[in-house]
């Protein structure tokens, strides 16, 4: 039997659902959002841009579709199906549990959620039969949630990948409240992508079979799920590439069993509730255990007696021309040996026409770095520096929430002790605070 007519008819019917319903748009307007608050955040810390939101939501948006189309290769080969009522069903609940949190819009907690909600449903099969309640109730009882689970695995790889991929070059540098009240430098490495996907009918619809066996079922016809998949990491003890492979791994582990755990279900339902809670207590486990991790690590963009220590380097920059990276210290510039962001500029200036670094690597090992400086250069190469220790502004160490993502709100502070010297030294004297400065 020739299926490919009727599989192309059925992708056509597909790709004009994905275009005329609002998920999708509502996925990239929220990526856009993200990534202007992001700017925003990169302004009032560090006084310029990383990252311009348009281009990083394009970039999202077509790597995400690129791999929308492998998962969705991987989800029909499995036999993955669901119906147009399940799709909206899972995009309720996942902007429910946006609410609470950004990162409860992954897949793996709507299905998980969903899944509970029909093992408690199979408890009261008489209830719910009739009005819109009744709709959704069948609809969630008509679910095949290990499919839906195995369909999240798939998803969490494809994250996986995007997160090593993309991550490090994604990270925004932040300046963070340390353990001992000190300003310590860190990263958030946060990100989005929207996937187009397409999975099969249900079998048993009045449509065609598939050609092929598949583990998990599904009929001969194609709809389109629309989903946001992304991560949410931040550090103070790795580079941000090291905290991408990390993460990557984990992923990696967490796809394998929830994979397993689906396909087990599938051969036998019982264990569906066990799977559905595997995806929502493994997830949380892994963000505990991250958080956990970077609690016993000591802060790494501090800066060490001699030297001041790069946070980030800006794209197109002369630091990024000259090979300067992330974590590695800037001893002299001109000759000058640096104690104070302040001097890295001073130093500049005694040579308009020409720069001479040596700069300590990552490994401890000197190098020695010169270029001719050009108007229209960064007064500072284009070195963000670690933060002050007892600089006067940091940012939230904690993920994002929809309504600061909506609001623009960047979630920076002036520290306490800051304010508190301020507020001290406008209710003290002349004369006082002048000796008072001197005992100091």
């Amino acid at each position: 039997m020739n299926v490919l007519p009727e599989l192309l008819t059925s992708l056509g019917t597909a790709v004009l659902h994905l275009l005329i319903q609002p998920y999708y748009y509502i996925a990239i307007l929220f990526i856009a959002l993200y990534y202007r608050r992001q700017v925003a955040l990169e302004r009032k810390l560090i006084h310029v841009k990383l990252h311009s939101w348009g281009p990083e939501t394009w970039r999202t948006v077509w790597t995400g579709g690129v791999m929308g189309l492998v998962v969705s290769l991987a989800a029909v080969a499995l036999g993955v199906s669901v119906t147009y009522t399940a799709v909206a069903c899972i995009w309720v609940v996942s902007l429910v549990l946006m609410l609470f949190r950004v990162r409860y819009l992954c897949f793996a907690y709507a299905i998980g959620t969903l899944g509970i909600v029909q093992f408690v449903l199979s408890f009261f099969p008489e209830t719910l039969q009739s009005g819109a309640a009744g709709t959704v109730a069948a609809a969630v009882r008509e679910m095949d949630i290990p499919a839906l689970l195995a369909l999240a695995a798939l998803l969490h790889v494809a994250e996986a990948l995007l997160a090593r991929w993309q991550g490090p070059r994604l990270a925004t540098p932040l300046f963070l409240a340390g353990k001992r009240g000190k300003v310590v430098g860190g990263y958030q490495l946060q990100a989005f992508w929207p996937l187009p996907l397409f999975v099969l009918i249900p079998a048993g619809t009045g449509i065609g079979e598939l050609p092929w066996h598949p583990l998990l079922g599904g009929g001969l016809g194609l709809v389109s799920l629309p989903v946001i998949i992304g991560f949410s990491e931040m550090t103070q003890g790795m580079l941000p590439g090291r905290k991408a492979a990390r993460t990557f791994g984990r992923l990696l582990v967490y796809s394998a069993v929830l994979l397993g755990l689906s396909l087990l279900a599938d051969l036998w339902s019982p264990l569906t509730v066990v799977a559905a809670l595997a995806a929502l207590l493994l997830h949380e486990g892994l963000s505990w255990y991250s958080a956990l991790e970077e609690r016993s690590l000591s802060p790494v963009f501090v800066h060490p007696p001699a030297g001041r220590k790069v946070l980030a380097v800006l794209q197109g920059s002369p630091a990024q021309e000259l090979g300067i990276l992330p974590g590695e210290i800037l001893l002299k510039v001109n000759g000058v040996l640096l104690t104070s962001a302040a001097q890295l500029h001073e130093a500049l200036r005694m040579n308009s026409a020409f720069c001479k670094l040596e700069v300590q690597n990552r490994e401890g090992e000197s190098k020695y770095l010169q270029r001719a400086l050009y108007a229209g250069d960064h007064h500072q190469l284009g070195i963000i520096l670690v933060p002050d220790p007892d600089g006067g502004i940091t940012a939230e160490a904690k993920p994002s929430s929809i309504f600061s993502i909506i609001g623009m709100r960047t979630g920076t502070r002036q520290r306490g002790v800051q304010a508190d010297r301020l507020g001290r030294a406008k209710k003290t004297p002349p004369a006082e605070a002048k000796q008072e400065s001197a005992g100091v």
